[in-house]
């Protein structure tokens, strides 16, 4: 027996009248005809049993061709026990869940951020007390974001981390490679802590394999390596003003950073004072030091030579202050060990016999002349404006020594015009204390 029951020129010959029509199509399929009061639509039903129980399903399709499609997929299903009624909310539930999570995905990927944006909005919240912000954001414009600007940052392995810090190791300037992992690891942390990434890619990296083991310097320049920089420092072609930070540098054992961005206004020549202002100092500690003859020399000279009224380093056109990186990049190239690399005939001018040295290694060592010439442990930490590591003294003890410090750069700068200005077979050298 034939599974249709009505033909199609029966089915286009249905007309609304009065009632509603109900005409069997065979296998469950109905046509239901509205009455023509009621706006007389044809729709389809299936009639099925399943579990012992008659039901009944408004189909969706719109004609009758389609109707019986869709009866035989329903079918189908009722012979593999599923409920079509059930089944087609569960699709409709399945649909709408595709939709949401696409959705959700399309909102994801609008707010996706590049390691650029990350960079950005980090330096406007984390970075923004920092006084090596300026450099910090330098070091990621020439070495992080170049790499990996572009990149999203939930894309960021720690693949792409190693391609960075390989780059600066290929360099051969593996404390900045140090430095920059550090600081890219706070900028990951960041990006977790704000939920724009679950997971840090560099947490599982260790900082001494991927660069090096932190070292700690102990260079001091000797007496002889003293008398020695008097004489080659007219022969290396520095700046006049380099030449007075170097000494600067070692008889007031300041920072040189603290020093690149001094004024004018920090200093007081008739009181012989020169203050550090907290901006500037590296613990954020105002620092007062008291100029010895031999560090207010070097301040008139600067005074003369200067070429703005504000900074006493000032940069190319006056308008800030000289880069913190210059006077120390200014040394290290008067220290050339390649000199095929070197365009300065003068990189080898400031090579002393001790080894190479650095800018910083001059408040290392006017320290150890202190201490040579018997000044008080705690005076010469107050003349290097450290911060007292013990949180009892630093709370309870606040007393300045101004007098003890006034005396201990005093001595510092009277031995350094002995050294610097006294042929070296009338200068007879300091024994240490034990």
């Amino acid at each position: 027996m034939a599974l249709n029951k009505i033909t199609d020129m029966a089915f286009r010959n249905l007309k609304a009248n009065d009632k509603v029509q109900i005409v069997a199509d065979g296998g469950g399929l109905i046509i239901r005809v509205r009455a023509k009061q009621d706006g007389g639509a044809v729709s389809f039903m299936l009639s099925y049993r399943i579990e012992g129980k008659q039901r009944q399903i408004t189909l969706k399709a719109k004609a009758l061709k389609e109707a019986r499609k869709e009866r035989d997929v329903y079918k189908e299903l009722i012979k593999q026990g599923k409920d079509p009624s059930l089944e087609r909310t569960l699709q409709t539930e399945r649909i709408r869940k595709q939709q949401l999570d696409e959705h959700e995905a399309l909102i994801k990927l609008n707010a996706r951020v590049t390691v650029n944006d990350l960079f950005i909005r980090w330096n406007d919240i984390d970075l923004i007390n920092r006084k090596d912000r300026a450099e910090i954001v330098r070091m990621f414009n020439k070495d992080v974001l170049s790499v990996l600007g572009d990149f999203f940052v939930e894309d960021v392995r720690k693949g792409h981390i190693g391609l960075v810090i390989d780059k600066l190791k290929i360099r051969g300037v593996n404390h900045l490679a140090r430095n920059l992992l550090k600081l890219m690891r706070q900028m990951f942390r960041f990006a977790v802590s704000r939920d724009l990434i679950e997971f840090d890619p560099t947490a599982s990296l260790s900082v001494a394999k991927m660069t090096t083991a932190p070292t700690e310097r102990d260079r001091t320049l000797s007496e002889v390596e003293i008398r020695s920089l008097a004489r080659q420092l007219s022969n290396a072609h520095l700046l006049p003003s380099t030449e007075c930070a170097i000494w600067i540098a070692l008889s007031t054992m300041c920072r040189i950073g603290e020093l690149s961005k001094s004024k004018f206004s920090d200093l007081d020549f008739e009181l012989k004072t020169w203050t550090i202002p907290e901006a500037n100092s590296k613990n954020g500690k105002a620092h007062t030091i008291y100029l010895s003859d031999f560090a207010l020399e070097q301040f008139k000279l600067l005074k003369v030579v200067a070429q703005c009224e504000t900074w006493i380093f000032p940069n190319r056109d006056n308008t800030n202050h000289v880069c913190e990186k210059s006077i120390t990049k200014q040394v290290g190239g008067r220290q050339s060990e390649n000199r095929l690399s070197n365009r300065s005939k003068d990189n080898q001018a400031l090579v002393l016999i001790g080894g190479k040295w650095t800018p910083h290694d001059l408040r290392r060592t006017g320290a150890t002349i202190m201490g040579d010439l018997g000044i008080a442990p705690d005076v010469i930490e107050k003349c290097l404006n450290h911060t007292e590591e013990n949180k009892v003294k630093r709370i309870y003890q606040r007393q300045k020594m101004e007098l003890e410090q006034v005396q201990a750069w005093q001595v510092l700068g009277k031995h350094l015009t002995l050294l610097v200005n006294t042929d070296a077979s009338n200068v007879v050298l300091l024994h240490k204390r034990n």
